[in-house]
C-alpha cells in the first residue's frame, strides 16, 4: 500500500512539473510573440511617420515651387464664371523718372442683354399685377438706352434696342472701348444715383489698359510702341517685350456645396519698368535743334535733309543719353505717315510704297542705317599709326592735291595743303596726309584695327535692328591687292560703319582706350518700385593706351580751336572733335553725308555728341557745318545742363 502511494506521488509531481514546464513554455512563446508585435508597432509607426514627414514636406515644395499652377489648374475646373483681370505692362522711364512711356486705366463698355430683358419682364409683370399697360418706350431698355447715348455719343440708343431684341439671351455686347476712368466714373455716379439707378440695368465695365507715351513724338525709334495684346513692335518696347509684360490674373465665380456663389481670385502679375539712360532734357534739347534745321532748310514740297540724326553718350560707361533720329513720328498713331508726306504724295503711293515708307520712318537711323563715314575715320587712322609705333607724332607730310595709285587711279584731296605734320593733318582734314599715313600701316595693321575698334561687328547695343557690316569692310588681302581701298578707307571712304558702331570705337579714343558696350537700359524694378535687375558697364576691349588717347584728345581740340570744326566750338567750353564730308555712291549724284563728332571736356571727356546730316536739303551739300551748326546749338544748351567744366584760361595750340 506504501509504494502504491509513493508511486501515485511520483506520478503526480512529474504531471504537476509538465504542466509547468508547458506553461512556461507557453509564457516563453508568448513573451516572443509580444516582443515581435511590439517591435513591428515600432517599425510601422516609425515608418508612417517618415511618410508623414515626407509627405508635409512635398506639400511644401508644391506650394512654394507649382502652387501657383495648381491653384491655377484647381481654379480652371471650378469652373461657373470667370473673368480676366489684366495685367499692367511696365513703364519706361528716363533716368531721373521721367515717364516716357506707360499703360492707363481704360474701360470696355459692355451690354447684359438677358439681365436687361430680365428687368423688362419684371416691369412688365409688375405693370400687369396693378392693372396697368407696359410701355415699352418708358422701360427700363428705352431708359437704359437713352443715358448711354447721353454719356456716350457714340453709342445710339437704336442700335442697343436693336441688339437687345436680336440677341435676348446674349451677356456680352462690347459697346464702346476703351473709355476713360473719368468718363467710366462719371456713369457709375448716375448708376447710383436714387433718381436714375432704377433705369439703368445690364450694364458693366471690363478694365483693360491702354499704352500711352507723354512726349509722342519724343524719341519715337528709340521707344518703340505696341501692338494688340501688348506685343512690342519697335524700340525699347519690343527689346524688352518680356520684361515690360506680366502676367494676367483670373476672377473664378463658383457655386460651393451649398449653393452660395464664392468668389476666387488669382490676381495679375504687373510687368516691370524700365529705367533707360536716356537723359529727357538733352533728348528734348537735340530734337529741338534738329527740328529747326530741318524747318530752316525745308523747301519745295521737300524736307531739310533726307534724314537727320544726334547721338549723344557718356564716354566713360556706354550710356546712350539721347538719340533723335528724323524724321520722326507720333507714337500713338505709329502709322500716320501725314507729318512726313503731303497729302498729294500719300495719294500717289500704294500700299507697297506706304508700307516701306512706315518702315523708313520708324527705323532708328543711329542703330540700323549703314553708311561711309567720311573723315570722322581719319582719328581712328592716326590713332592706328600711333598706337602700332608706325607714327611716332613728329612725322611730317607733303600734301600736293591727292595720291596716285596702281591702275593711274588718282585720288585727289580738296586742298594743296602743303608740309603739314599730324596735328594739321587732322585739323585740315587732308585726304593726302592720311593716305600716306594708310600706307604706312599697312594692309594687315589697317585691317587689325579696324576690328579692335568694332568696324565690321555689331555693338551688342540693346536695341533692335543693328545689321551685320563684317561684309561692309574690305579683308586684308582685299586691302592687299587694291592700294587704292586701303588710301581711301585711311580717310574714311569705301568701308561702311553705323552711328552707334564709330559713336562706341571714338569713345575708346578719348577715354582712355575703353571699348564700352553702348547700352540704354540702367536698371529693371518690379511694381514696388524695388531693383531687380541692374546694368553694369562692359568694357568689350582695349584698343589704345591712355597715352595715344591723351594725344588724339589734343589734336581734336585743335580741328575745333583752329581747323574745319570751328562752327562747333561753345564759348567757354573746351571741345574737341572731328568734322565729316562723305560723297555718297554713286559718286557721280554729288550726293553727300556731312557729319561732326565731338566731346567735353577735352582733359576729362564727359560726353560725347555725334551729328550726321544726310543729304542736306541744298544745291551744294559738302559742308560738314550743316551738322556742325546743330551740334553747336545742342551743346550750348546742353554742357551747362550736365555741369561740364569750362575753360579755366585760354590754351593754345601750335
Amino acid at each position: 500500500m506504501a509504494s502504491f502511494w509513493r508511486l501515485f506521488l511520483c506520478v503526480h509531481v512529474k504531471v504537476i512539473s509538465m504542466a509547468n514546464r508547458r506553461r512556461r513554455k507557453k509564457r516563453i512563446r508568448q513573451t516572443r510573440i509580444m516582443k515581435r508585435m511590439q517591435s513591428t508597432l515600432v517599425r510601422c509607426f516609425m515608418l508612417v511617420c517618415c511618410l508623414l514627414i515626407l509627405l508635409v514636406i512635398r506639400v511644401m515644395v508644391i506650394q512654394a515651387v507649382d502652387g501657383e499652377r495648381y491653384q491655377k489648374i484647381v481654379l480652371s475646373q471650378q469652373g461657373y464664371s470667370s473673368t480676366v483681370i489684366p495685367y499692367k505692362r511696365g513703364d519706361i522711364v528716363d533716368v531721373k523718372g521721367s515717364v516716357l512711356a506707360t499703360s492707363v486705366d481704360v474701360y470696355n463698355i459692355i451690354l447684359d442683354c438677358k439681365e436687361l430683358n430680365a428687368a423688362a419682364e419684371q416691369e412688365a409683370k409688375r405693370a400687369a399685377r396693378h392693372g396697368k399697360e407696359y410701355n415699352e418706350n418708358e422701360g427700363i431698355i428705352s431708359t437704359t438706352a437713352y443715358y448711354l447715348s447721353r454719356s456716350f455719343p457714340k453709342i445710339k440708343e437704336s442700335e442697343i434696342k436693336e441688339y437687345v431684341a436680336k440677341k435676348p439671351k446674349s451677356q456680352y455686347k462690347v459697346l464702346l472701348k476703351q473709355v476713360s476712368y473719368k468718363k467710366m466714373h462719371a456713369f457709375q455716379k448716375i448708376m447710383e444715383d436714387e433718381s436714375t439707378a432704377s433705369k439703368i440695368t445690364g450694364i458693366w465695365f471690363e478694365k483693360e489698359y491702354k499704352r500711352e507715351y507723354p512726349y509722342p513724338t519724343l524719341a519715337s525709334q528709340l521707344i518703340g510702341f505696341t501692338a494688340a495684346g501688348n506685343e512690342g513692335v519697335t524700340g525699347l518696347e519690343h527689346q524688352y517685350n518680356n520684361v515690360l509684360n506680366g502676367v494676367n490674373g483670373r476672377s473664378y465665380g463658383y457655386q460651393n456645396e451649398n449653393n452660395q456663389m464664392e468668389n476666387t481670385v488669382a490676381e495679375p502679375k504687373n510687368g516691370k519698368t524700365l529705367v533707360t539712360s536716356i537723359d529727357l532734357m538733352i533728348q528734348n534739347a537735340a530734337m529741338k535743334e534738329v527740328q529747326k534745321y530741318n524747318k530752316k532748310l525745308a523747301k519745295g514740297g521737300k524736307r531739310g535733309s533726307l534724314n537727320t540724326a544726334v547721338l549723344v553718350m557718356n564716354p566713360n560707361n556706354g550710356e546712350i543719353k539721347a538719340m533723335v533720329s528724323y524724321p520722326t513720328f507720333d507714337l500713338t498713331k505709329p502709322r500716320d505717315l501725314s507729318g512726313v508726306y503731303t497729302e498729294q504724295q500719300l495719294a500717289a503711293m500704294d500700299d507697297k510704297a506706304q508700307l516701306d515708307a512706315l518702315n523708313g520712318i520708324w527705323q532708328n537711323f543711329p542703330v540700323s542705317f549703314t553708311y561711309e563715314p567720311g573723315s570722322t575715320a581719319k582719328p581712328f587712322t592716326i590713332a592706328m599709326g600711333l598706337e602700332s609705333g608706325v607714327l611716332k607724332g613728329s612725322e611730317s607730310f607733303m600734301c600736293d592735291g591727292g595720291q596716285k595709285f596702281a591702275g593711274n587711279v588718282f585720288v585727289r584731296c580738296e586742298s594743296h595743303h602743303g608740309i603739314v605734320d599730324i596735328r594739321h593733318a587732322l585739323m585740315y582734314s587732308c585726304n593726302d596726309a592720311l593716305m600716306q599715313i594708310g600706307s604706312r600701316i599697312g594692309p594687315r595693321t589697317f585691317h587689325d584695327y579696324q576690328h579692335l575698334f568694332g568696324f565690321g561687328q555689331k555693338t551688342g547695343i540693346d536695341l533692335p535692328g543693328e545689321p551685320r557690316t563684317d561684309s561692309l569692310l574690305y579683308d586684308e588681302e582685299a586691302l592687299k591687292k587694291t592700294p587704292v581701298n586701303l588710301g581711301t578707307n585711311a580717310f574714311g571712304q569705301n568701308f561702311n560703319t553705323t552711328m552707334v558702331q564709330l559713336a562706341s570705337g571714338f569713345c575708346s579714343l578719348i577715354n582712355g582706350g575703353n571699348l564700352y558696350q553702348p547700352h540704354v537700359m540702367t536698371e529693371v524694378r518690379d511694381d514696388a518700385g524695388n531693383v531687380v535687375w541692374q546694368y553694369d558697364p562692359v568694357i568689350e576691349k582695349k584698343t589704345i593706351s591712355a597715352q595715344t588717347s591723351k594725344k588724339l584728345r589734343s589734336y581734336l581740340r585743335s580741328v575745333v580751336t583752329g581747323g574745319t570744326g570751328v562752327t562747333a566750338a561753345v564759348k567757354g567750353y573746351d571741345i574737341g572733335g572731328k568734322t565729316g564730308t562723305a560723297e555718297k555712291q554713286p559718286r557721280k549724284d554729288k550726293k553727300y553725308l556731312v557729319s561732326f563728332i565731338g566731346f567735353a571736356p577735352v582733359e576729362d571727356p564727359q560726353l560725347m555728341i555725334y551729328v550726321v546730316v544726310n543729304e542736306p536739303n541744298v544745291k551744294d551739300q559738302a559742308h560738314s557745318t550743316y551738322a556742325q551748326e546743330v551740334a553747336h546749338n545742342i551743346m550750348k544748351t546742353i554742357l551747362p545742363y550736365c555741369n561740364i567744366e569750362q575753360k579755366s584760361s585760354k590754351k593754345k595750340e601750335k
